[in-house]
């Protein structure tokens, strides 16, 4: 167990004693700002937030991001609000200290259905007002291409909960995604085309997401 996430689940025992009913650390679609946990407690007040707040600077010194704090009734009554991002943390969760109150738990295919339209959607009008704002300008073309890589991935991550194969029916290949995370550094001298792929594939995807409704 990552030492930094130790230390975090100390700090959480000793702020909300009894109340803390669990602590688990999770993998987040970024860890760039430290390995993720979520803790759920059984009520919190804002003198609790207050002393997270005091030890939130030591935590990321430590390589742990700032927890996910949620009452277990908050979090059970919201899995159809945040499909994705609770569904995630189900799936890839692991107990640091208390009960595994998210054992078992899971969220209906309906919910994620509607969740990775939305993502799906985002990202396609994220791309287009992108490509919009970049001029046309291949380095901010590349650019954009680029750093909607890590988006993709997540998307797909998501997707591959559901139908493993619709990213590839929808022409979204192991090859095309290298060059979609390569767009800013490659000798290409104007991205557009790629771009123009990207889109394209992106909205058969949300179409198909879109279908599963039916």
């Amino acid at each position: 167990m990552h030492a930094g996430v130790k230390a975090l689940a100390a700090d959480l025992q000793r702020i909300f004693g009894t109340r803390l009913q669990s602590v688990v650390a999770y993998r987040g679609d970024d860890d760039g700002d430290g390995v993720h946990t979520l803790a759920l407690v059984e009520g919190m007040t804002f003198s609790d937030l207050a002393a997270c707040a005091r030890r939130t600077a030591d935590w990321r010194k430590a390589g742990a991001a700032a927890p996910l704090i949620l009452t277990r009734d908050e979090f059970l009554r919201t899995l159809d609000v945040f499909p994705l991002e609770y569904g995630g943390i189900i799936a890839s969760h692991q107990v640091v200290v208390g009960e595994d109150v998210l054992a078992g738990l899971r969220v209906s295919d309906t919910d994620l259905r509607r969740g990775i339209e939305l993502q799906a959607k985002s990202h396609l009008i994220h791309l287009r007002e992108g490509y919009i704002e970049s001029g046309g300008n291949p380095k901010a073309v590349g650019q954009l291409v680029a750093a909607s890589a890590s988006a993709l991935s997540s998307l797909l991550a998501n997707l591959r909960r559901l139908d493993p194969a619709a990213a590839e029916r929808a022409g979204i290949t192991g090859d095309l995604f290298k060059e979609i995370a390569g767009a800013a550094t490659t000798t290409i001298a104007d991205p557009s085309p790629l771009l123009a792929r990207y889109l394209s594939a992106v909205e058969r995807l949300w179409q198909e997401v879109d279908r599963w409704r039916a």
